[in-house]
């Protein structure tokens, strides 16, 4: 075990262990659940929990099940944050973890390989990992394909067009100030401009993942995701660039604390519910906010735009940041595990799932299923960005990532600087 996989082993308190225990009861770590009746029992993780995803993958496991008799899926929705940070990197470590599950690219995913925790996937499911074409790189390591993205995306602001036509804006922001010009009209308003669920931290530190790829070069971005070179003035710019942005306070009250996708009071809900006018967030928003709204519907107000690119600065002002979910089989699953993979990934199944507004599927011919407006805007942008920057957090792996964070979340609640976001991001570098 490395010095990286031992720092990301987390010591399971009494209850956590417990909570554990109970999640992963039918979990099959020995490598699949079999009865004497020969029936095989699948467990899959996943972080549908809000909006038509949980019904969608319910549907999917039933299918599937009655597709192949003899094999029972066990699905389960967590909240993202729990999910990625907490259940799965404990029940990895613990030797039990569940069969299919949820994988994040970039240096999570080369983490998890290294520590021999992924089942290579190319030789049991080849047609599927080719259907997908060019987003399986972010779940390749060394040539390998060790999981496959269902969904794909950039992200932008949604927004709630009938309070930017009440603060007389004509048009969604192109450049950095007119997004501050649109700020100080919702303000005059009395509309809440922007709302953050900074206490989830990563919502705060994607305001200066934006400012980066807008403020770095190509080469400079490069550098820093293939060798942790963050000598570069651009990344201090960014946080320099965040600090003025924070300082004409274009956020909700005690955004510090606010989640992102729980509950009315999230920054989701705020949006769902109108009273704020815009949130940076990823492509699957618009089913998040559709399940905080009394009549469980996207809002009909809701529109979409990309984030607006910097004049004169370095950065490429059509690059996009983005990324998306995949899954992957444990390297104790037994085969049908890459069988229920898949079957998720069939161009049905990626129909019924970009059909239901959950997302952006990766199956080319499944995009035609998407209804929803601002899913197919998103879709539209992802088509003309120049290039897709995965989310610097994941790019960068969990040490760095980490460090990043939550230095990002010191400058939103101004007890720390720009100088210092970049140091962190170098200290934890060089402990790799």
């Amino acid at each position: 075990m490395n010095r990286r996989s031992t720092m990301r082993l987390v010591t399971l308190t009494a209850a956590t262990g417990l909570a554990l225990a109970s999640l992963t009861a039918c979990s099959t770590g020995d490598g699949g659940d079999e009865g004497g009746d020969g029936e095989v029992t699948l467990t899959w993780w996943h972080n549908g929990t809000t909006g038509p995803l949980p019904e969608v993958w319910e549907e999917v496991a039933q299918e599937f099940e009655a597709e192949h008799p003899g094999i029972n899926v066990e699905q389960t929705g967590y909240q993202n944050e729990e999910l990625q940070r907490t259940l799965i990197p404990n029940a990895l470590a613990a030797g039990d973890p569940p069969d299919l599950f949820q994988v994040w690219p970039g240096g999570e995913l080369r983490d998890q390989v290294e520590n021999g925790y992924l089942m290579p996937l190319d030789d049991e499911i080849p047609d599927t990992i080719e259907s997908v074409g060019a987003t399986i790189n972010p779940w390749q390591v060394d040539g390998k394909t060790y999981g496959v993205p269902f969904t794909f995306g950039i992200e932008g602001f949604w927004y709630n067009t009938e309070l930017f036509e009440q603060a007389g804006i004509d048009a969604p922001p192109e450049t950095l100030d007119e997004l501050v010009d649109a700020v100080e009209q919702l303000k005059d308003e009395g509309i809440t401009p922007i709302a953050v669920g900074a206490g989830d931290k990563w919502p705060a530190a994607h305001w200066w993942y934006q400012f980066a790829l807008h403020s770095c070069s190509p080469e400079a971005l490069q550098a820093g995701e293939a060798e942790s070179d963050f000598s570069d003035d651009c990344w201090v710019e960014a946080g320099e660039q965040l600090e003025d942005f924070l300082a004409i306070e274009p956020f909700q009250e005690g955004f510090l604390g606010t989640p992102a996708q729980q509950g009315a009071g999230s920054s989701a809900g705020l949006i769902a519910n109108g009273q704020a006018a815009m949130e940076l967030m990823g492509h699957w928003n618009a089913g998040v906010i559709g399940g905080l709204t009394p009549d469980q519907q996207v809002p009909e107000f809701l529109g979409w735009f990309p984030f607006p690119g910097i004049p004169d600065a370095a950065g490429d002002p059509t690059a996009a940041l983005g990324g998306g979910d995949g899954y992957g089989c444990s390297a104790e699953a037994p085969p049908e595990c890459a069988e229920l993979l898949e079957y998720i990934m069939s161009e049905e199944v990626q129909a019924k799932f970009a059909a239901s507004g959950s997302g952006i599927p990766t199956v080319p011919a499944a995009t035609e299923s998407i209804e929803d407006e601002n899913l197919k805007a998103v879709a539209e942008g992802l088509a003309n960005a120049s290039f897709v920057q995965l989310w610097f957090d994941t790019a960068f792996g969990t040490t760095v990532g980490n460090a990043m964070n939550e230095g990002i979340t010191n400058l939103f609640g101004g007890a720390g600087t720009p100088e210092e976001i970049v140091t962190k991001m170098e200290d934890a570098a060089a402990t790799q």
